[in-house]
């Protein structure tokens, strides 16, 4: 088991999930300390910058990876457990986009309604204090200036590997391999399970956010650099049809489609299916279960896909650990290596 750190340069950054090399290998048991850029790439960095002059849509989401994981077979589990996260700026950037949000005209739900107007707020981060500022960008006539101090919760907008079938998807869109997924939950503490399609697995992760409010309504959460530490496992067979997650309290299934139903409904038969799993009970006993203990947050409804968690309290339901507690014994080890 080696402890690995990569930064990557401007050169080692992709842009797709699927049709490129590795920039390593690794084993499973490896520990992994990253950096990754922001989802602007670093170039927003004032409040008189505007994402149509200074983006180039094709290299939003730049990622860190791909890393071959040895023994990695198509049918296995890959398993990431997220040690740490911490934000590796004093500042971070959100924006709004021309025809593209939540609440807004877009590519896909045209209207006869003009562009939103294009702005660009800066967070000054505080990292001792963990906390970031918001400053209204659009004073009120007659209003004080309006600011308010949020606290950070740093998560990983992108972790996925590549898909099978040779596709190459763009690190934008959230699928069944993961992705684009922008759920708040991929922070510190949890356990992400994805399916094995391509030999090595070829994982990469970035799309750092300092906070996320669920759905991230406008398409830009407080978008930053970051610093990750991760431990890479790996479980021959068992892989599952769709993103799982696991925390101390939740277990979770993540689904992305279009329309938002089709993401709902993705994550809550992945739930059905994999408490049919852990407690040996039929599907539709499964499926009446869930319906009186599920949550179902909105991870996002901005992108390619839209994304939909369900999540499943462990507490409510006899103590049966799912893959053998890997996730237990990876919260243990993960105690030391900070």
């Amino acid at each position: 088991m080696a402890d690995i750190e990569f930064r990557p340069t401007t050169s080692d950054y992709v842009f797709t999930f699927g049709g490129v090399a590795p920039v390593r290998k690794v084993e499973p048991g490896d520990v992994l300390r990253l950096w990754s850029e922001d989802a602007f790439g670093g170039v927003l960095q004032r409040a008189t910058d505007r994402p149509t002059e200074l983006l180039d849509t094709r290299y939003l989401n730049p990622q860190t990876g791909p890393f071959y994981v040895e023994g990695a077979e198509p049918g296995d589990t890959l398993v990431l457990h997220i040690v740490d996260l911490t934000p590796a700026r004093d500042w971070a950037a959100s924006t709004t986009i021309p025809f593209f949000g939540g609440l807004t005209s877009t590519d896909r739900t045209r209207m006869l309604q003009e562009p939103l107007p294009e702005l660009t707020w800066i967070y000054q981060v505080d990292r001792t204090r963990n906390v970031a500022l918001f400053e209204a960008q659009r004073p009120v006539a007659g209003r004080e200036p309006f600011s308010v101090e949020l606290p950070l919760e740093p998560m990983l907008g992108t972790v996925g590997v590549a898909p099978p079938l040779r596709e190459v998807r763009t690190s934008l869109t959230p699928d069944n391999f993961g992705g684009n997924m922008d759920t708040p939950e991929m922070r510190a503490g949890v356990t992400v399970y994805l399916p094995v399609n391509v030999p090595g697995a070829l994982f990469s992760i970035g799309d750092g956010h300092y906070r996320q409010g669920e759905g991230e309504s406008c398409g830009t959460a407080i978008e930053g650099a970051m610093d990750s530490t991760l431990i890479v496992e790996l479980i021959k067979g068992r892989a599952p049809a769709w993103p799982r997650l696991e925390n101390d309290e939740f277990i979770m299934t993540v689904g992305s489609s279009r329309p938002l139903e089709d993401a709902w409904r993705i994550g809550q038969v992945e739930m059905v299916h994999w408490l049919g799993e852990l407690h040996g009970i039929d599907h539709l006993d499964a499926y009446q279960l869930l319906t009186q203990i599920s949550l179902t947050p909105i991870a996002n409804v901005v992108d390619a896909n839209y994304s939909a968690v369900t999540k499943v309290r462990k507490s409510l339901l006899p103590e049966v650990p799912a893959y053998d507690a890997i996730h237990r014994d990876l919260r243990a080890r993960a105690a030391g290596v900070r």
